[in-house]
């Protein structure tokens, strides 16, 4: 049996996502606590990502937007990753209030951001261990927050997933 890369890329490089998926699900959490949701956007989901993230580009005038849009089509699979909003009860001070009491609603719990952070980092480090290319994008995760794909989640991310000669997600062109 002869077996082109070509042909079994796809599925290689969704299996690598799953990976990088487990790898941000056992990332460490504060407090022990799991406040965090990941997801794999694959087929026409990635179109609709790219649609939304065009209309906000329109309603906000963020250009990047456009640029990302239209990059994240190039992905095999995008990875979302986000974090329940969920107040740790320490008190630390680190969202900018004295108690957690006090933080106003809408308002991130600091350890929630470092969690979904952790997640990235370790979800990339099982890309680039497995050589895949990403890159973590705040807009399409924005886009995936609006639509809503991570139920009830305050912060998300997104990581597109390339396998190709060369890294689709560098090296970008502003779009006009």
């Amino acid at each position: 049996m002869i077996q082109n890369e070509r042909d079994c890329r796809h599925e290689h490089v969704l299996h690598v996502a799953r990976q990088m998926m487990t790898a941000a699900r056992t990332a460490p959490k504060g407090k022990g606590i799991d406040v965090v949701e990941i997801a794999l956007i694959t087929d026409d989901d990635i179109r609709k990502l790219s649609d939304k993230m065009i209309a906000m580009a329109e309603e906000n005038g963020m250009k990047f937007f456009l640029r990302d849009a239209d990059n994240i089509l190039q992905a095999e699979c995008i990875i979302i990753i986000g974090t329940r909003a969920c107040a740790q009860g320490l008190n630390c001070g680190h969202c900018g209030f004295p108690t957690c009491a006090s933080r106003p609603e809408g308002v991130p719990c600091a350890l929630n951001t470092v969690d979904v952070g952790i997640a990235i980092g370790s979800a990339c480090a099982t890309a680039a261990d497995l050589r895949v290319d990403t890159r973590v994008m705040f807009s399409a995760g924005l886009a995936a927050q609006q639509l809503g794909w991570l139920k009830d989640c305050a912060t998300v991310f997104a990581i597109p997933v390339s396998a190709s000669s060369k890294n689709p997600f560098f090296d970008r062109k502003p779009k006009a």
